[in-house]
């Protein structure tokens, strides 16, 4: 009998003691994702080169084994101002310290240090696998006329797979549904100052996870990020509107600042105070000129790159 792949469903819980798993509900801890890319098993290997008197393969040695998982959350708030997501968990493992102001806000930052884990369950038509210790970085993509999603991948330290039943009782009720990306939900979009018609922005926040497996020591750990981004949008009329050539040449930094949804709950805002032009190109979309540049997205005092803020 074959295995339905639709049949999926993923957990995701903060995992506060390194090495044990956490447990997470079906009621608490679903997320609601389109899973596009599980490898519950990726193997390192060295060969052996052992000398034969004939030819063909000569084997190989599993030296470690981990997990990865790579899945899109739909991006919005969770419809109470000062309330976490439900898809917070994720953003908080990877390195994206967590700022709760009650009725008001929740923001979530780069941190340095003091990075949280997760435990992360993955079941598929009656087989779980699990992942601990998963640490991951994630991109945000804000199309036009598309749903704005963030695009996560999870490193975790392996565990056998188990025949284990689907849990009961999945709630996906705080993942509210989506706006799409337009003139009427995304309020604000700004870059230097210079509002233009956008067809397509990325944020990628760009973690560095290295999985280690040595004598007293396996583990997952983010050692550097280096974010970026990458804009699509109306060529200015002028070049007095705006010269993003000598942005370029000229290595300017300037402000991000995006604002997507309304009602209290339902924003979603992205701000960052030193996006730096790197490269510029056209193309040609239904007649219209665009502009690309590609972004370094830069620190200011430190864990300041970029925060995104549910309101």
């Amino acid at each position: 009998m074959s295995k339905l792949f639709r049949n999926t469903l993923l957990l995701a819980i903060i995992q506060p003691v390194p090495l044990t798993a956490a447990l997470p509900t079906a009621a608490d801890n679903a997320i609601l994702a389109s899973v596009a890319d599980p490898k519950p098993v990726v193997a390192e290997t060295v060969e052996r080169n052992n000398v034969q008197p004939f030819l063909g393969n000569k084997g190989k040695v599993v030296t470690a084994v981990h997990s990865e998982v790579s899945f899109e959350v739909e991006l919005q708030g969770s419809g109470v101002a000062g309330t976490a997501p439900k898809f917070g968990p994720l953003l908080r493992g990877c390195a994206l310290g967590e700022t709760i102001v009650a009725s008001t806000s929740v923001a979530y930052s780069p941190v340095t240090t003091g990075h949280e884990a997760l435990t992360i369950h993955w079941y598929m038509d009656g087989i779980r696998h699990l992942m601990t210790d998963a640490k991951g970085t994630v991109a945000f993509t804000l199309n036009a006329k598309g749903i704005p999603v963030m695009k996560y991948t999870f490193t975790g330290l392996y565990s056998t797979p188990t025949d284990t039943a689907m849990p009961s009782g999945a709630n996906f009720a705080g993942f509210l549904d989506p706006k799409p990306v337009n003139k009427q939900n995304t309020t604000t979009f700004s870059l230097h100052g210079y509002t233009a018609s956008v067809e397509s922005f990325d944020l990628d926040l760009a973690n560095q996870v290295v999985y280690t497996n040595r004598p007293n020591s396996e583990s997952i750990r983010i050692t550097e990020r280096t974010s970026t981004g990458r804009i699509v949008m109306e060529h200015p009329d002028t070049i007095a509107a705006k010269n993003w050539a000598d942005s370029v040449v000229n290595n300017i930094a300037g402000a991000l600042s995006i604002v997507h949804g309304s009602g209290a709950g339902k924003i979603v805002e992205f701000s960052g105070p030193k996006l730096i032009p790197r490269s510029m190109d056209f193309s040609d979309q239904d007649g219209i000129a665009m502009v690309s540049l590609d972004l370094d997205v830069m620190p200011n005092a430190g864990n300041d790159e970029f925060i995104v803020t549910f309101k």
